[in-house]
C-alpha cells in the first residue's frame, strides 16, 4: 500500500524520511553537503535512531546517485560468509562454489556501498576492509586476479567506536580512515515534533481509516523512546489493533513505564525548556536504561565515555553518581 508523504518530506531509494524537527532539518542540510564530497562517512546514533535513512539520502544527493547502491549488516553474517560476500569468490574456492560470483565491492563500484553496524567486525575482517578502502587491489577468494573498486564507502554503528578504540576491540587506523566525516542521528527524544508525523504516517501503513487523538499524540510526546523509531513503529502498530474505534485515545497506546531512579537516586528536577535540564534528563535516562554503565550510556546516547565521565563529575555536587 502506497501511503502519501506529509509535505516536505521525502523519499530516499525507497526508505521515507519523516523531517519535522529543527535537529533533524540541520543533520539533513549537513548530509546534502556532505554527500557532494567523496569523503568516507560514519554515521553514529542510538538502535533504530534512523541511521540508514541518512545513509541513503548520503547517496541520494552525491554525484553517485544514478550508480549503483548497495548494502549490507556486518553483524548478519559470520567471518567466512562476510568475507565472500564483500569481496566475492572464484569457481572452485570452496566445496560449493561452482561458477564465480562478484563481491558487494564490485557490484558498487562507481557506486556507494553502506556497511551497517560497522563495530560488529572481527579484527581479520578489519584488516582487509582497511586495505579496501586505502585503495589497495584485492583478490577474489580463490581468485588469481587483483580487482580494483572505485566505492564511497558509508559505515553505521549504535557503539562507541572510540570507546572500541581504546579497548583494542577496533582499528584505530580503520577508525579514521571511515571516520572522514562524521554525522550523529539524534535519538527521537531528542526530536520531539517528529514523533506526531511519524506515528501518523505509520498509522496510516496499518489503517488509513484510525487517527490518533489530541491527547494520544501527547502521550507518545512525553515518552523517552529508548528503542526510537523502531519502538514507535511498534506502538503504533499495536495500537490499530486495540483500538476500539476510529480514533486512538491513550488507553489504546501500549507505552511502557518510564524508567527508574538512578541507584536509588530520584532523578533529577529539570524544566523542559532548559537545554542544560534536558541534556541531563536524558543523561540519566540512558543511565537508568543501562544500570548506570558508563559506557553503555555513552553509546546509546552517540557521545564518547569520556564526554559522558566530564558531563556526570559536573553533576556530583548535586549527589547524582553512576556506576562504571
Amino acid at each position: 500500500m502506497n501511503v502519501p508523504l506529509p509535505s516536505g518530506d521525502s523519499v530516499f531509494l525507497g526508505m521515507p524520511a519523516i523531517i519535522a524537527s529543527e535537529p533533524m532539518r540541520r543533520l539533513m542540510d549537513l548530509v546534502e553537503r556532505v554527500a557532494r564530497s567523496s569523503a568516507t562517512v560514519l554515521i553514529t546514533g542510538e538502535s533504530g535512531s534512523g541511521k540508514e535513512v541518512v545513509a541513503r539520502a548520503v547517496h541520494h544527493f552525491s554525484l553517485r546517485s544514478h550508480r549503483p547502491w548497495v548494502d549490507l549488516s556486518c553483524a548478519a553474517l559470520p567471518e567466512h560468509l562476510l568475507e565472500s560476500e564483500l569481496f566475492g569468490y572464484d569457481k572452485g574456492a570452496f566445496s560449493g562454489a561452482d561458477a564465480a560470483k562478484p563481491g558487494l565491492f564490485e557490484l558498487a563500484h562507481q557506486g556507494t556501498i553502506f556497511l551497517d553496524e560497522i563495530g560488529e567486525l572481527d579484527p581479520k575482517m578489519q584488516v582487509k576492509l582497511l586495505r579496501v578502502l586505502d585503495g589497495v587491489a584485492y583478490y577474489r577468494l580463490g581468485g588469481v586476479k587483483k580487482i580494483s573498486v572505485d566505492v564511497r564507502v558509508v559505515a553505521a554503528t549504535n557503539q562507541d567506536l572510540e570507546a572500541a578504540v581504546a579497548d583494542g576491540r577496533f582499528r584505530n587506523d580503520l577508525y579514521h580512515r571511515l571516520s572522514q566525516f562524521t554525522l550523529r542521528v539524534p535519538p527521537l527524544r531528542q526530536r520531539i515534533e517528529d514523533i506526531a508525523p511519524l506515528a501518523t504516517h505509520f498509522l496510516m501503513q496499518q489503517d488509513p481509516r484510525l487517527s490518533f487523538s489530541q491527547a494520544a499524540l501527547e502521550s507518545l510526546a512525553t515518552c523517552s523512546w529508548p528503542g526510537n523509531i523502531r519502538e514507535l513503529r511498534n506502538v503504533v502498530t499495536k495500537a490499530a489493533v486495540l483500538a476500539r474505534g476510529d480514533l486512538i485515545l491513550p488507553d489504546d497506546l501500549p507505552l511502557r513505564a518510564e524508567p527508574p531512579a538512578v541507584n536509588g537516586h530520584a532523578r533529577p528536577h529539570t524544566s523542559s525548556n532548559s537545554i542544560e535540564g534536558m541534556e541531563r534528563r536524558l543523561i540519566m535516562e540512558a543511565l537508568a536504561a543501562t544500570g548506570g554503565h558508563q559506557q553503555k550510556a555513552a553509546a546509546r546516547l552517540g557521545i564518547s565515555r569520556r564526554t559522558l565521565s566530564r558531563k556526570l563529575k559536573s553533576y556530583e555536587s548535586e549527589g547524582v553518581r553512576a556506576s562504571v
